[in-house]
């Protein structure tokens, strides 16, 4: 299902701003070398995620889900002086590549990737959070959602990824363990008095969370 005109969204990257040399570089390679580059968050989403980040100026961020490092690098942008993002990236393959241009934007020090199932991993971080991005596999987003909230701070942010899973959520009858995945977790966040939260139909749809 086309969820947004491709003209539209042509006309939205062509008036947003350029991404810098390495976003730019990973973009490319990600999309001429990866069998799942549509996973990447792309150039406009990208400025999203990085001004969001600004917006709130974090201390510390956590992403579950690294990819290729798109996304780290876009957010860790907002990141304080002293600031550290927390990645975790379950294919040892896509952690070695992020791995690789985290160190060429010069961004290695403030970012530290952790390879393995998230579900194993997040138990054992003992920060507190300002900013949380949920972009990995979608049977477990409850779970991680679940797992993170109690340790985002008051005022603090989730933003969960893809949650209009191609358009698949919008059927009658949905169909598919991810896009039955991505409604429940949807329906769960909806439910949840502790938060509060707004849909954004960019790109695959975002979904922004604020812990009350």
């Amino acid at each position: 299902m086309e969820l947004v005109n491709t003209k539209a969204e042509q006309y939205a990257k062509n008036n947003t701003s350029a991404l810098d040399a390495v976003l730019d570089e990973i973009e490319i390679y990600t999309l001429a070398n990866h069998p799942h580059a549509h996973m990447l968050s792309g150039h406009v989403q990208g400025k999203v995620l990085e001004f969001f980040s600004k917006m709130i100026a974090p201390e510390r961020i956590l992403e579950i889900g690294t990819f290729t490092g798109f996304s780290g690098l876009c957010l860790a942008k907002g990141l304080t002086n002293d600031g550290k993002l927390v990645t975790l990236e379950l294919r040892e393959d896509d952690a070695a590549i992020a791995k690789n241009y985290f160190v060429k934007a010069g961004m290695e020090a403030k970012i530290d990737l952790h390879v393995g199932d998230a579900l194993e991993i997040i138990p054992t971080l003992q920060e507190n959070w300002d900013l949380v991005f949920i972009d990995a596999d979608k049977v477990n987003y409850i779970n991680y959602y679940e797992l993170t909230l109690p340790s985002v701070k008051s005022g603090g942010w989730i933003l969960a990824d893809n949650v209009l899973f191609h358009g698949e959520v919008l059927e009658e009858n949905v169909k598919g363990k991810n896009a039955k995945a991505i409604h429940a977790f949807n329906e769960h966040v909806a439910n949840d008095d502790r938060v509060e939260q707004a849909m954004l139909t960019i790109r695959d749809g975002l979904l922004l969370i604020q812990k009350k």
